[in-house]
């Protein structure tokens, strides 16, 4: 299964009854493993959490701390792009060059890199002095 395959299964999972926009994200670890989430609403914070964090999360709790590939699948004219603290999110688990495939559930995809979604992105290099 394609990790793009990946987070379209688990979007069908997604809990979206105020967007009705749902979300799909796989992550591949170093170890070669694949974890996937989904976007969460509820009525306090509809927008709710995403699909990427779910993803990453799913990781962690694995004992994981380092992806080495990512993809985002959703139901829209174009890719869609993870939002701002998703991206700081990826760029904390995986390096500047790895690569994010944005697909849509009709075909269309956008490839591109952690580094090209989140330029100048904070990282531990800030804090040397801390």
């Amino acid at each position: 299964m394609s990790l793009i395959d990946a987070a379209r299964a688990v979007r069908e999972n997604a809990y979206a009854p105020y967007s009705h926009f749902k979300v799909g994200a796989a992550v591949r670890a170093k170890s070669g493993q694949v974890y996937s989430g989904c976007n969460v609403e509820n009525v306090a914070y509809p927008e709710g959490t995403c699909a990427e964090a779910g993803a990453i999360a799913a990781m962690v709790a694995a004992g994981e701390t380092e992806l080495t590939e990512v993809a985002v699948i959703a139901d829209s004219p174009l890719p869609v792009s993870p939002c701002g603290g998703c991206r700081q999110k990826l760029a904390e688990f995986g390096r500047h060059d790895v690569k994010v495939a944005l697909a849509t559930t009709d075909g269309k995809l956008h490839e591109t890199t952690i580094g090209d979604l989140l330029p100048g992105v904070f990282s531990a290099e800030h804090m040397e002095r801390s």
